[in-house]
């Protein structure tokens, strides 16, 4: 792949275009951060699922900022991306007290009544990365995800030369995150008549099933010529079968998230462009705007804070400004030039 498609860069504090195939991203603040206090605030971080590199990185964000503002940070996650299993927890979360909660609810309906709960209980509430079809949250911290999708459908149909047949690997139906991002999707490839959309799986965000999926819709449909894998569970799988069907550069495949396994498999040839969001940007904004409002009280300017993309090809994955935005498996993983990812002035 050449140097086509474009990188794509931002954060919360600026306003940048660059083009993926002609789609403009904006991204807007929405606060004044304030100075640590004197007062300690306990913060619980209440990621969407276990061991996914997308919530480690933002746990790092937010344990920067929480540790630069002196408030105290504890994380909590669900073994699986499910509402039933994240609604005790949250319970529980809420029997501790902490003065906030920043939480990636697994489900847009199911987790408005849990996350009311912590509200009655005088307990600060924001939503990051997913979010509820509810107003009741302090503020949302995330991707602007259906641009996410339409950039996906840009690069894809880039890479095949805007013909041929294309399929999306998907987590789980009524998670708000991946829902636009399939919105967006499906409403970037309408702009290519050469291409033909032929459905969506789901995967409910297991890697071997993705992998089980993609084998049977390679088998199904012998001229499949695009993935666009929603997650980073999505587009593992989506990569594993790609490779044991030996279709590696016949298939192209676009992923969303950037953890080590999508990095290598980028490397290896087998997916061919990351679209990274910004973790570490969401982790840190989020624990700012909870610190601000318990010690000012006053509601954000925008209760909605959209961070940025960075779109990952082989020619710029070793590029500083691209290596900062690549998720992690550990805090100690991160450069030490992203140590603190937003300004603070």
């Amino acid at each position: 792949m050449g140097n086509d498609i474009c990188i794509n860069t931002a954060s919360r504090r600026t306003v940048l275009k660059a083009s993926v195939a002609g789609i403009t991203l904006a991204v807007a603040g929405g606060f004044t951060p304030v100075a640590a206090q004197d007062k300690k605030w306990k913060i619980t971080l209440i990621q969407g699922v276990k061991a996914d590199n997308f919530y480690i990185s933002m746990a790092c964000g937010a344990q920067a900022a929480a540790d630069e503002l002196g408030a105290e940070l504890e994380v909590q996650a669900p073994d699986k991306f499910d509402a039933t299993l994240q609604t005790p927890l949250l319970s529980a979360v809420i029997q501790s007290q902490p003065d906030a909660i920043l939480i990636a609810p697994n489900d847009r309906v199911a987790m408005i009544a849990p996350i009311q709960e912590a509200i009655d209980a005088g307990i600060v509430v924001l939503t990051v990365d997913t979010k509820i079809e509810s107003d009741i949250a302090v503020a949302n911290i995330a991707s602007d995800n259906v641009l996410g999708g339409q950039m996906a459908a840009d690069a894809l149909a880039q890479l095949l030369g805007e013909t041929g047949s294309v399929y999306v690997q998907n987590t789980t139906p009524g998670v708000s995150t991946v829902d636009q991002r399939v919105q967006g999707f499906e409403e970037g490839i309408k702009k290519y008549p050469n291409m033909t959309y032929i459905g969506i799986d789901y995967n409910n965000d297991d890697p071997t099933t993705a992998a089980s999926q993609t084998a049977a819709k390679l088998q199904a449909t012998p001229d499949l010529a695009g993935i666009f894998a929603t997650n980073l569970f999505s587009a593992e799988g989506a990569a594993t079968a790609v490779k044991e069907a030996g279709k590696t550069g016949v298939v192209k495949i676009v992923g969303f998230d950037a953890g080590p396994q999508q990095v290598k498999d980028l490397r290896d040839q087998v997916v061919d462009v990351l679209i990274a969001q910004h973790p570490l940007d969401i982790g840190d904004t989020g624990v700012r705007m909870a610190v601000d409002y318990l010690n000012t009280q006053a509601d954000p300017e925008e209760k909605v804070v959209t961070t940025g993309y960075t779109v990952v090809t082989r020619d710029n994955v070793d590029q500083d400004d691209v290596k900062r935005y690549l998720y992690v498996g550990d805090c100690s993983e991160i450069p030490a030039s992203t140590a603190s990812p937003v300004a603070t002035t």
